[in-house]
């Protein structure tokens, strides 16, 4: 959970920067990047833990 809330705030920071600065662009992009592989990552943990069957 640390990983995913350090990412999100990686992806803020980038994203701020690049829309702020002028000819920053790139960080806009990279930061939205980051954002969408890091809800990537979190979806794919979280199903697999959905998946565990308990044995009775």
């Amino acid at each position: 959970m640390a990983l995913f809330l350090f990412l999100i705030l990686v992806a803020v920071v980038l994203g701020i920067i690049g829309a702020v600065a002028e000819g920053l662009f790139y960080l806009l992009i990279i930061g939205i990047v980051v954002f969408v592989a890091d809800l990537v990552l979190f979806g794919m943990r979280r199903s697999r833990r959905s998946r565990r069957h308990f044995v009775r």
